[in-house]
C-alpha cells in the first residue's frame, strides 16, 4: 500500500465551448520518505493534480475521473469538513505564488501561529517558538524580529520561504510542492532542497515536486513523471528518465535545459510541441510595429548609470523622524550599462537586486545617489511631461505575473492602457492592431486577446506581461525575474525573443535572476550583489570561468548540475 495513490484521474474545465480536459487519465503514486518530480511544460496539467489532491481545483474545475488514496483510505469523495481536516494537517502545499498565498493584512507570524494552532493545538506562547523556529529552519535571518513583519516586507525569495514554513508546520505526512524554488537564489535554493530532503528521510514524507527546473529535479528526485497536454508520457527513476528518456517529448524538453558549462548562441526549442504560436519565418521584428523609429532623442554614452545609490526602508517608526528604525536596502551601489548590452544582476535573495530595478523605473525613490536614463538625471526632473517621456524608454518585466496584471480587465485591454496613454496610437482600430501584433511576437496569438489572467497557465502569463512591457516600445527593458514561472520549452521561446529583440531592435536590457545557466546564456556582463552591495563587475566568461570574489565562488559551487547527457 502507497503513502498516496492517484488513480485514472480525470479534470475537466467546463466552458461555452465545451469541457476542456486538463488533466487526462493520470494515474501515480508516492510512498513514504520519497520524492516524486512532476515536469512538463506550462499548462500540463502539473499544478491541476496537485490542486486535485488536495481538492482545492479552481472552480468551475471537476474531477470527472478517478480517485485519490491516502494510506489506503480513499479521500476525494470525503464531504468538505473532512477534506478541510485533511487539508493543511496530513497533506500540505506549497504555492507558487507566495504573494497570493499569504494575507498582505497579517503578520507572517499570525498567519504562521494561526496555523500552527488550528491543527497541532499547541498553546499561543508554543505556536509562536515553533514559527520562528521554522523562519529560522527554512533560511530567514533575525527570525525574531521578522517574525512580527507582514508580507510585502520580505522579498520575493523570502515571500516563498514563509510559505514552505506554512506548509511544514503541521507536521504533514505528504507535501504537494508547486514550483517551491521558483523564487529562490541558488545558496537559499540549496537550503531549502536540503531541508525538504531532510523532511522525507527522517519523517518519512512523502512528496510530490512540481517544477520546470531540471537541476532541481536531478538533485532532489527519486522518480520523475513527464506530463504532455494533461497526459502522462512518461515516468520512472530520475536518473533513467532524464538520461536515458523513451518518449520524444521528454528527449526534446531535456534538450532544451539552457547549458551551465558554456555560452549558446540560442536556446535550444522543444521541437516536440507542433502548435506554439510564432511568427512566420519571413516577417522580421523590424518590418512591424515595434521595429518602426522611435521618437527618441539620440544621445552619447550609456543607457543607464547609477551612482552612489542608496534607499533606507523604515522598518519602525518614532515621533520624531530622527528616532526612525531603517534598514539599509542599498549602500552605494555604481555601476553602468552601455546602449544595446543585457547586463545581469545576481544575488542572493534579498540582496537588493529586484531594489534597483525599482529605483531605476522610479517605484521607489532613493535616499540618495542619483539614477541616469539616456543621460537625464530622473530625480532632478521637475516636469512631469519630461518624466513620462524618459519613463516611457523605460519598461520592467515583473517577477510575478499574477499580481502585475489586473484580473478584472482582458488581454487586449491590459495591453492597450500604455499604447493609449503615452499616445502610441492614431485610433482604436491601430491599438487593436498592435497589441494583436505584440500577442503574434510573445507566442499567444491574436485568440487571446479576448480572455483574462485567470484563464491563462502561470508562463502564458508572463508572455502578457512581456507583451505589455513592449507596448510603449521601449529601448531599455529592465527584467526581474522574467523566466523564473516558465517551463524549460516557455522559456527557451522567450529568451529568445529577447535576444531577438536586443538584436533586431538595439534594445539594452538589465536582466535580473537567480538562474545561473540563463545568465551565462543571455548577459554580457554580470554583477554579483549581496547584503546591499556589488561585490564583482565582470564579463560574463571571465566571471563564470575564473571569479574573484569567494562569494561569486560559493555561487557556481552551488548551481545545481544537470549533466546534458549521461
Amino acid at each position: 500500500m502507497s503513502l498516496l495513490e492517484v488513480k485514472n484521474l480525470t479534470v475537466k474545465f467546463p466552458s461555452r465551448k465545451g469541457d476542456f480536459t486538463a488533466v487526462d487519465d493520470v494515474s501515480l503514486s508516492v510512498e513514504p520518505g520519497e520524492i516524486l518530480g512532476i515536469v512538463g511544460e506550462s499548462g500540463a496539467g502539473k499544478s491541476t493534480v496537485g490542486n486535485a489532491i488536495i481538492s482545492l481545483l479552481e472552480a468551475p474545475g471537476y474531477m470527472s475521473d478517478g480517485s485519490i488514496w491516502l494510506k489506503g483510505g480513499r479521500i476525494d469523495d470525503l464531504d468538505e469538513n473532512l477534506k478541510s481536516t485533511i487539508r493543511g494537517r496530513r497533506i500540505g502545499m506549497i504555492f507558487q505564488d507566495p504573494l497570493t498565498s499569504l494575507n498582505p493584512l497579517e503578520t507572517v507570524g499570525a498567519q504562521l501561529i494561526e496555523t500552527i494552532i488550528l491543527h497541532l493545538e499547541l498553546s499561543e506562547k508554543a505556536a509562536r517558538a515553533r514559527a520562528i523556529d521554522l523562519l529560522n529552519q527554512v533560511g530567514i535571518e533575525n527570525a525574531e524580529e521578522r517574525v512580527d513583519q507582514y508580507p510585502h516586507q520580505f522579498s520575493g525569495g523570502m515571500r516563498q520561504r514563509v510559505v514552505i514554513a506554512l506548509a511544514l508546520c503541521s507536521d504533514p505526512e505528504v507535501v504537494i510542492a508547486d514550483e517551491p524554488t521558483t523564487a529562490l537564489d541558488v545558496s537559499i535554493q540549496a537550503q531549502i532542497l536540503s531541508l525538504l530532503r531532510k523532511l522525507c528521510e527522517e519523517r518519512n514524507v512523502g512528496m510530490i515536486m512540481v517544477t520546470h527546473d531540471m537541476g532541481v529535479i536531478a538533485e532532489i528526485t527519486d522518480r520523475v513523471a513527464v506530463m504532455y497536454r494533461g497526459k502522462l508520457v512518461e515516468i520512472g527513476e530520475t536518473e533513467k528518465v532524464l538520461y536515458k528518456p523513451t518518449h520524444e517529448y521528454t528527449k526534446s524538453l531535456i534538450s532544451a535545459v539552457p547549458r551551465p558549462d558554456k555560452k549558446a548562441d540560442r536556446f535550444p526549442l522543444v521541437t516536440y510541441i507542433e502548435d506554439v504560436e510564432t511568427l512566420p519565418e519571413d516577417v522580421k521584428l523590424s518590418d512591424l510595429w515595434l521595429g518602426k523609429t522611435r521618437d527618441y532623442e539620440d544621445f552619447e554614452g550609456s543607457m543607464l548609470t547609477v551612482e552612489r545609490l542608496k534607499l533606507d526602508f523604515v522598518t519602525k517608526r518614532a515621533i520624531f523622524k530622527r528616532n526612525n528604525t531603517y534598514f539599509t536596502a542599498l549602500k552605494g551601489v555604481s555601476f553602468d550599462i552601455k546602449q544595446g548590452e543585457v547586463f545581469g544582476i545576481v544575488g542572493e535573495s534579498g540582496s537588493g537586486k529586484s531594489t534597483i530595478a525599482r529605483c531605476v523605473t522610479g517605484i521607489y525613490e532613493p535616499s540618495d545617489g542619483t539614477v541616469s536614463i539616456c543621460g537625464a538625471d530622473l530625480n532632478k526632473l521637475v516636469d512631469i511631461n519630461k518624466r513620462n517621456y524618459y519613463r516611457r524608454q523605460t519598461q520592467m518585466v515583473f517577477q510575478d505575473p499574477f499580481s502585475s496584471l489586473n484580473g478584472r480587465m482582458r488581454v487586449e485591454n491590459i495591453i492597450a492602457e500604455p499604447i493609449i496613454f503615452h499616445k502610441q496610437a492614431a485610433d482604436k482600430t491601430e491599438v487593436r492592431k498592435i497589441v494583436h501584433e505584440l500577442l503574434e511576437i510573445v507566442g499567444l496569438g491574436t485568440g487571446a486577446a479576448r480572455k483574462f489572467p485567470h484563464e491563462f497557465s502561470g508562463g502564458q502569463r508572463q508572455r502578457i506581461s512581456i507583451a505589455r512591457a513592449l507596448a510603449t516600445r521601449p529601448r531599455f527593458l529592465i527584467c526581474d525575474e522574467p523566466t523564473s514561472a516558465l517551463d524549460v520549452s516557455i522559456q527557451a521561446q522567450i529568451l529568445n525573443l529577447l535576444k531577438d529583440l536586443q538584436e533586431e531592435l538595439g534594445l539594452t536590457m538589465m536582466f535580473i535572476s537567480h538562474d545561473l545557466p540563463v545568465i551565462r546564456q543571455m548577459c554580457d556582463r554580470v554583477a554579483v550583489m549581496q547584503s546591499g552591495e556589488i561585490l564583482e563587475i565582470a564579463e560574463t566568461e571571465a566571471l563564470f570561468n575564473t571569479p574573484q570574489h569567494s562569494y561569486t565562488k560559493k555561487l557556481l559551487e552551488l548551481m545545481p548540475k544537470f549533466r546534458t547527457s549521461a
